[in-house]
């Protein structure tokens, strides 16, 4: 336990593993979730296609189109449902920063 407490005293040395944390955490964020989101959304047009479109006659590709669509909204709700559970989570135990926060402007009115 010392060696923590040592580098709780300096910082520097923690910088290159916070870092390597952050880039992970914009990784996830800003590249993999909305990379599921995507393939759970075409996953769900495919299933349309092959309702409407493939299956227009062949009731079996109905059938598989309309497993695809669900599956695609299966998928919608659980991404959502859990994005929503953590940012709860975060929020609730103070994990969320405020650097997140977006500053809308504001148009000059009565009283400015």
């Amino acid at each position: 336990m010392t060696p923590v407490l040592a580098l709780a005293q300096n910082p520097g040395e923690l910088g290159a593993a916070t870092s390597f944390l952050d880039n992970i955490i914009d990784f996830i964020n800003g590249t993999l979730v909305p990379f599921v989101f995507a393939l759970a959304f075409l996953v769900f047009i495919w299933g349309v296609f092959k309702y409407f479109i493939m299956g227009a006659a062949d009731d079996t590709a109905r059938e598989s189109g309309k497993s695809l669509m669900l599956w695609g909204i299966i998928g919608f709700v659980l991404m959502v449902s859990l994005w929503g559970i953590v940012n709860l989570l975060a929020e609730g135990v103070g994990l969320e920063g405020g650097a997140d926060e977006i500053d809308l402007p504001s148009a000059p009115g009565i009283g400015q």
